[in-house]
């Protein structure tokens, strides 16, 4: 049974109890781990807390903290099939999918550790000659880092990596669903050296164990992906101490095709930037809007694409879309896509469980695509986070950038055109934290990651991903200080 890690071991929870974690393709259960509660995540953060105020970690230099994310990285390399195995096992990702994920994890912890090597204050020009002014980043201190259920693996490198680069100790929180690559990670990072108390795990349910992360008073930091009600709530908990706070809290992400778009190319990627992990993604492209002119024609051939898509078990090779994560989040999807049909959509595909017995007991549901759809519908403006598409046809740029940036959301858009001048236009109109042009769904570790409006509060990866794990600090010196005189002097 796997367990709960705290200052450097292994230990069951405090109140002994037990979770069953579920494989999505079977609904059988592939491992039972420790259920954690409050007094789990105290022991922790105190962990966390005595190894940042009095340990060494914080006292590091920034070369000494690359060498250990460097090995971890190898480490991830050297392990990435078993894995990306248990990744898919966990999630019911395609094991391929997973392959790439574990790349992205490797490539994460090696982009941190270049930037912790070039750790440097930056001298500032004084105001007098006689004096030294230089800005510092100093860590945080203790974090928390809650991860989300789709990505578990690659969303931990995302908050760990920077949180460690600067000099930080970390309480994660796994979701309860998907635990087990997180767990190996901890291990890993257990067999490359870290100190005892930098990185500890907590299992447990967001209620319990994630409430007390965001309300405990020695934690510093919390970041949280997931969704948008939970961040409210952490928002409200973290005002306590006035901790800081980083939230990704998911979007409804408008994809454009444009006439002049190259189609065939378009539609491969309106197949792309919605059905890997089961549309799963919190920038998945799951609005698409079509120019008139194409629009039928677009629909034909995405429709046939979609009907050819095969529906299975992750680890089998031939499968390009497993299951989802749960019953309760396919009845979410299902209940997305009755209120989209009762508003007036029309279903072109999917729209129901597969009938191959041999998914029965999986969480599965079919790519489906809505079409009719319009801007005021549900289905426009809430994240269904399934493999559903739903399409609205549009007549001109204006009305594709207002109907894309008519939402609380600004997590990512896309758009397919031949216009120099448009995707200049357009780049600079959409109101996103990304904006992909003639692609879609692309990150990698130096880009800055986040969203406008309720999409979130700051950003992951790229430089501004480590800064939101610092503390800026300015220092002056005075080297030859000399008495003011204005206070008392003789008139």
């Amino acid at each position: 049974m796997s367990r709960l890690y705290i200052d450097g071991a292994w230990f069951d929870a405090a109140s002994g109890e037990t979770r069953s974690i579920i494989n999505p393709f079977d609904g059988s259960e592939i491992a039972r781990v420790a259920e954690g509660g409050q007094a789990d995540a105290r022991a922790a953060i105190i962990s966390a807390r005595r190894a940042f105020d009095n340990g060494p970690w914080s006292q590091t230099t920034g070369a000494e903290r690359a060498d250990l994310l460097v090995a971890l990285a190898d480490a991830i390399a050297a392990n990435r099939e078993e894995l990306a195995r248990l990744e898919t096992t966990d999630t019911g990702k395609t094991t391929e999918e997973s392959r790439w994920d574990m790349d992205d994890v490797a490539a994460v912890f090696n982009y941190y550790a270049g930037l912790a090597r070039e750790e440097a204050p930056e001298v500032l020009e004084a105001p007098d000659p006689n004096g030294k002014s230089i800005a510092v980043r100093e860590p945080v201190g203790v974090c928390g880092l809650i991860l989300p259920w789709n990505y578990p693996l690659l969303q931990a490198s995302w908050k760990l990596a920077p949180a460690l680069a600067a000099g930080c100790t970390v309480v994660m929180k796994p979701s309860e669903l998907t635990p087990l690559t997180t767990l190996r990670l901890t291990e890993l990072c257990e067999e490359v050296g870290f100190p005892n108390g930098v990185i500890n795990t907590v299992l447990g349910p967001g209620a319990t164990v994630g409430a007390e992360l965001a309300e405990n008073h020695s934690v510093d930091l919390l970041s949280f992906t997931g969704g948008s009600q939970t961040g409210r709530t952490i928002m409200g908990a973290a005002a306590g101490n006035l901790k800081r706070v980083a939230l990704e809290l998911g979007g409804k992400n408008p994809h454009i095709i444009f006439a002049d778009a190259d189609f065939d190319v378009a539609v491969d990627y309106a197949l792309n930037a919605v059905f890997f992990h089961a549309g799963q993604i919190c920038s998945a492209g799951a609005k698409l809007l079509v120019e008139s002119p194409i629009h039928d024609a677009f629909v034909e051939t995405l429709s046939a694409r979609m009907k050819a898509i095969n529906v299975g078990n992750g680890a089998d090779p031939d499968t390009r879309m497993g299951p989802l994560i749960s019953a309760a989040h396919r009845q979410k999807v299902e209940d997305h896509v009755a209120l989209a049909l009762s508003e007036g959509a029309t279903l072109a595909v999917g729209g129901a469980r597969p009938n191959d017995p041999a998914l029965a007991n999986g969480f599965f549901y079919l790519p489906t695509l809505l079409t009719g759809c319009t801007p005021e519908m549900t289905i426009s403006r809430e994240e269904v986070f399934g493999p559903v598409i739903g399409v609205e046809r549009f007549d001109s740029e204006a009305e594709a950038i207002g109907r894309a940036n008519d939402t609380v959301y600004g997590l990512s858009a896309g758009f397919w055109t031949t216009d120099e001048a448009r995707i200049e236009r357009v780049s600079r109109a959409l109101r996103f934290g990304t904006v992909w042009a003639n692609d879609f769904n692309v990150y990698f570790p130096a880009a800055p990651w986040g969203g406008y409006n309720q999409s979130g509060i700051g950003r992951e990866l790229g430089r501004a991903g480590l800064d939101e794990y610092t503390e800026l600090k300015h220092i002056y010196r005075n080297h030859t200080p000399k008495a003011f005189g204005w206070f008392g002097a003789d008139d």
